[in-house]
């Protein structure tokens, strides 16, 4: 059986179960019917299917009847890491094993940074199981090193993706960013309770940004129009851990009296004092 000889929902299942086993690390019947609204028999079928298709890439558990990935599982689609982790951030849609077309008349942001799909899969896996990594990091500040991380989140800052992680070494919570991993492995050990994203009190902080019109422009009605304010003002509720890239990527001037000339400033951060706590502010005009 070859997957091209497939009708266009056997191909979605199967793709699913792949990716399933890809980033999650398992697959059990129950996922594919919640998803796809299958019956117990079909769904049978169609792990059946998968294993025929790919028999070194899963094992049964019969302990809890999940299917879990093996170490040489190899996947059977294509999974393009910009595709796997806005599948990841919005969850897996009809299409998800299709080529990708590029559109004549609709054209994405062009983008110089592109993760890879297999870092992406083991960090992915290690968070949907609770698990810690081993890692090979290069960092700016000290080069390459050798890191012990638990993480918890992946993170689009608008340029780049990052994982948000315990760090070991450094004894607290930090971002990295996800094209500088040269090697991850999982640790099978299970993380101390202050390493779990319940213990990340920046990032299960919400605050709220008050964004308005830059008081430089002569003319704001536009600004309020671009970002469907109200009265002139666009409230916001982001974590405290992702409010500086959201400030970073839209060029807000966090400045005390809005003495930023640039035209990039188009907008102003109205409540920058009641956030002093939560926000670094220093380190949005830093290198990045």
């Amino acid at each position: 059986m070859q997957l091209e000889n497939l009708n266009h929902a056997q191909r979605e299942r199967l793709a699913f179960i792949d990716y399933s086993l890809e980033f999650f690390g398992q697959i059990a019947r129950a996922d594919l019917i919640q998803k796809f609204g299958t019956g117990l028999a079909s769904c049978t079928r169609d792990l059946s299917l998968y294993r025929e298709l790919a028999p070194g890439n899963a094992v049964l558990m019969h302990e809890n009847k999940r299917y879990v990935r093996t170490e040489t599982f190899r996947a059977i689609f294509e999974h393009d890491p910009e595709s796997v982790l806005r599948t990841l951030a919005n969850g897996f849609v009809d299409g998800f094993s299709l080529p990708h077309e590029k559109s004549p008349t609709c054209f994405d942001a062009i983008r110089l940074v592109y993760p890879n799909a297999d870092i992406i899969s083991a960090i992915m896996r290690a968070i949907y199981s609770n698990s810690a990594i081993r890692c090979e990091y290069e960092s700016l500040s000290s080069g390459t090193t050798k890191r012990e991380l638990v993480p918890h989140a992946i993170v689009n800052s608008g340029h780049r993706w990052h994982v948000r992680a315990y760090d070991r070494k450094g004894k607290e919570f930090r971002d990295f960013v996800c094209t500088r991993f040269k090697r991850v492995e999982l640790i099978e050990a299970e993380p101390h309770n202050y390493e779990l994203a319940e213990a990340d009190s920046v990032w299960n902080t919400v605050c709220e940004l008050q964004l308005v019109p830059h008081p430089r422009l002569s003319h704001s009605k536009a600004i309020e129009m671009d970002y469907g304010m109200t009265k002139g003002m666009l409230h916001l509720e982001v974590r405290s851990a992702l409010a500086i890239y959201l400030l970073r990527q839209w060029n807000v001037d966090c400045t005390e009296d809005a003495t930023l000339t640039g035209d990039e400033y188009q907008l102003y951060l109205k409540n920058k004092n009641s956030l002093v706590d939560l926000i670094d502010y220093k380190s949005i005009y830093k290198s990045r």
